[in-house]
């Protein structure tokens, strides 16, 4: 499986970055640009993936790293992000809310 850090995603500007967490935890905050599908559902909403390579992001990245691996599994070319959101969080890096 393929990682990286909360640092190099700040780098990404141009890959897609899907959160899995849940609505709510979204809401609460999430990394600028990020988009919202919670990994209880994506399994019925594979055909919003974007085209290409993306990132997947959780709270601390377990459930990111279990959506992977079943992405990966189906061909995906994704990454999982190591320590979450709540690791952007903590660097200081900006949220939206």
């Amino acid at each position: 499986m393929k990682s990286i850090t909360v640092q190099q995603l700040r780098e990404r500007v141009e890959t897609p970055l899907i959160d899995v967490r849940e609505v709510d935890e979204y809401a609460a905050g999430h990394v600028p640009g990020a988009v919202n599908i919670p990994m209880s559902v994506i399994g019925g909403r594979l055909d919003e993936l974007p085209d290409g390579a993306f990132d997947v992001i959780c709270a601390i990245g377990g459930r990111s790293g279990r959506v992977v691996e079943a992405l990966e599994a189906r061909g995906y070319d994704v990454t999982n992000v190591d320590g979450g959101t709540n690791e952007w969080i903590a660097a200081g890096f900006p949220v939206e809310a």
